[in-house]
Parts: C-alpha cells; structure tokens; sequence
C-alpha cells in the first residue's frame, strides 16, 4: 500500500503562486492532481508518465500549472501561477501502479488552496 501526502497548500491572493508536492511512501507509475470545490465533484487538473515524457492538463489550467516530478524523491508537485479565484478547492494526488491512462489506485487526503480576489 503506497501512501500519499500533499504539501504547499495555503492562502493566496489571485495572480500569485503557489507550489504543491506530493510525496508517495513508495514508487509509483503515472501520477495526477485532481481538485474539488465546495459543492462540485472532483475534477482532474494535471497527470504525468512515470518518464515525464507524457503529460496531460485539463484546459482550465493550461499554461498556469505545470506539473513535474522526482522519481529519486518519490515526490510529483503541481506549480500553480496566475492563480483565479475559481482555482480555490482541495487538491488531491493520485498516483497509479502502472504507467497507462486509468483509475487511479491511491489517493492522498488533499491540501486546501485558497485565492481570494
């Protein structure tokens, strides 16, 4: 059973930035950010192949977020810029035991991001 736990979550004015990490208790394959606002259902935000090479990012936050990864750390993490009020939503990580496109096996419990405006 791998473990996930975020990091970096916090309050932020709107046009800032904030960095989130996820650190997996052990290796994992293809990794992904998801996010859920009060009284909307979870939405996937950003994934990454275990190589780095295949990404993949939801429209909403193309060209804000970028999200990368360090295999030697066991750690992916999210750079959110430019952040908009409508970003404000707990960001979870998932990650997964294989390196193709699929459910997601472990979840971690998610950091709050706040933007006000």
């Amino acid at each position: 059973q791998v473990q996930l736990v975020e990091s970096g979550g916090g309050l932020v004015q709107a046009g800032g930035s904030l960095r989130l990490s996820c650190a997996a208790s052990g290796r994992t394959y293809r990794m992904g950010w998801f996010r859920q606002a009060p009284g909307k259902e979870r939405e996937f935000v950003a994934a990454i192949s275990w190589s780095g090479v295949a990404i993949a990012y939801a429209d909403s936050v193309k060209a804000r977020f970028t999200i990368s990864r360090d295999n030697a750390k066991n750690t992916v993490y999210l750079q959110m810029n430019s952040l908009k009020p409508e970003d404000t939503a707990v960001y979870y990580c998932a990650a997964r035991k294989s390196d193709s496109v699929g459910k997601y096996d472990y979840w971690g419990q998610g950091t709050q991001v706040s933007v006000s405006s």
